[in-house]
């Protein structure tokens, strides 16, 4: 976890929207890549402006980077990443590809379909094998895009546009 995000994420929520991923990148220029979306997983280019507008004038009153950094803002996307413990339970029965900090008997990457939670651990059905992995022990873990991932995705879209 980045130092920054216990700073901007406060900043993120009072904009409307929750944070899925922070980075900060190095290098000549620092880019600080953000990756939110509003409570109801979604996130349009309209949304993207909007946070963005809003951490620019965070940033700059507050100053919690030095030097010069570009700011990114996007949407987690269909194929999202999975980053917080709620988001193995959210989207239990989709298949999801994960890669451990360490191997597990020799095995880092899983690619399987997500059975949810059980306390800290989170649930796979890899192959027709049932794996429990240390929610702490997953460097990254993301949905893979498929049919039925699409289909409720723009199920998701129809349902925030009638609401809007």
């Amino acid at each position: 976890m980045s130092h920054l995000e216990p700073i901007l994420e406060p900043a993120i929520e009072a904009a409307g929207y929750r944070l899925v991923r922070l980075r900060l990148l190095g290098g000549k220029t620092k880019t600080l890549q953000i990756m939110a979306e509003r409570p109801d997983g979604t996130m349009n280019v309209e949304d993207c402006a909007k946070l963005s507008h809003a951490l620019l004038d965070f940033i700059e009153r507050e100053e919690p980077l030095e030097g010069e950094y570009e700011l990114e803002v996007s949407s987690p996307g269909i194929d999202r990443p999975l980053t917080r413990l709620i988001d193995f339970a959210r989207y239990a029965g989709h298949e999801a590809k994960l890669e451990l900090g360490a191997p597990i008997d020799g095995r880092k990457r899983f690619r399987g379909v997500l059975l949810g939670l059980d306390g800290n651990d989170v649930v796979v059905d890899a192959q027709g094998q049932r794996v429990r992995l240390a929610f702490r022990a997953i460097a990254e873990a993301k949905l893979v895009l498929t049919d039925k991932l699409i289909q409720e995705d723009l199920k998701a879209r129809e349902r925030a546009e009638q609401e809007n």
